[in-house]
């Protein structure tokens, strides 16, 4: 019975918590076949050792992952000062080990210096990938290669507590922030070096931490039948644009993808058919008084 509701699952979003030892893909092949479903994919990769807000898409929710992927994150992660390692956290070789000689003033003073709009060298143990290789299988190989920095923002660092050599911080960033770089520049700037002990992802976009569900929560769900009530809708999603219902003489060219006149809409619109059917999300046609499809969802 659970086997046939899981069939029946929504498209949309489902806010999943990764628990430590789980890898991104991981959770995606654990819910592949918990749902029995094969078009799922998560929006923004989380390290084995860290947890927290991974939102997966389902089934035509997949169109949104790379929307999801550039939200703004939060999270809140343990910096550890003295100690450097190779992969910037506690999972890595270390490298070097000083003492810490920094005073709670100056490290309160260089944690907020990194707010605001900053360049990041991205680390080797990484996803990114240089002239086809991945980061992290060069580090793996022994190579280490140049990194061309890349412009983040931290939009505010909160010190939650300080206990030398420790201090848990809460950072509000931009995405394609590395929160293990930024423990360790932070303790760069420490003059003792630094790495990350502990990272939990608090929110990404509109999914908190709050509101996510374990993997073993959601197979409950399922079992129950119930899981649909915990998935986003696509449509949704775009909640914030204005919603245009089409009368019937227009279902056919939205159907197909085709323009739709436009008669003084915002640059965004929200369409429907004419029986309430998501076709996808518009977007005004500078050129002439037409909508064109910037998001299609309809499959008929």
């Amino acid at each position: 019975m659970a086997q046939n509701r899981a069939k029946n699952i929504t498209d949309g979003i489902l806010n999943v918590y990764k628990e430590k030892g789980f890898t991104s893909h991981d959770v995606v092949a654990k819910l592949r076949g918990i749902l029995h479903m094969r078009k799922i994919g998560h929006t923004g990769t989380l390290d084995p050792d860290a947890e927290g807000v991974l939102p997966v898409c389902l089934g035509k929710g997949t169109k949104l992952c790379q929307l999801l992927t550039d939200k703004d994150k939060e999270y809140e992660a343990l910096l550890k000062l003295g100690t450097e390692t190779d992969t910037q956290d506690t999972s890595g070789q270390v490298l070097a080990e000083k003492s810490v000689q920094v005073t709670l003033e100056q490290l309160k003073a260089l944690i907020g210096s990194f707010v605001g709009e900053i360049e990041q060298v991205p680390p080797m143990y990484s996803a990114i990938k240089v002239n086809g290789k991945k980061l992290y299988e060069l580090a793996r190989a022994g190579k280490e290669v140049e990194r061309q920095a890349r412009r983040i923002w931290i939009y505010g660092i909160d010190i939650c507590q300080i206990a030398l050599p420790f201090a848990r911080i809460r950072v509000r960033c931009s995405k394609g922030t590395y929160i293990r770089t930024l423990c360790h520049d932070i303790g760069q700037a420490a003059g003792c070096g630094g790495c990350m002990a502990e990272l939990t992802r608090l929110r990404s976009g509109q999914f908190s931490v709050e509101n996510s569900l374990t993997l073993a929560q959601i197979e409950a769900l399922v079992r129950e039948g119930c899981l649909d009530d915990h998935i986003l809708p696509v449509d949704a999603f775009f909640s914030d644009l204005p919603m245009l219902t089409l009368s019937e003489n227009l279902d056919k060219p939205a159907h197909n993808g085709n323009t739709l006149p436009s008669a003084g809409h915002s640059t965004y619109v929200r369409v429907y058919d004419s029986s309430g059917s998501f076709i996808g999300v518009y977007e005004k046609d500078e050129k002439a008084p037409l909508l064109k499809p910037w998001k299609m969802f309809y499959d008929g």
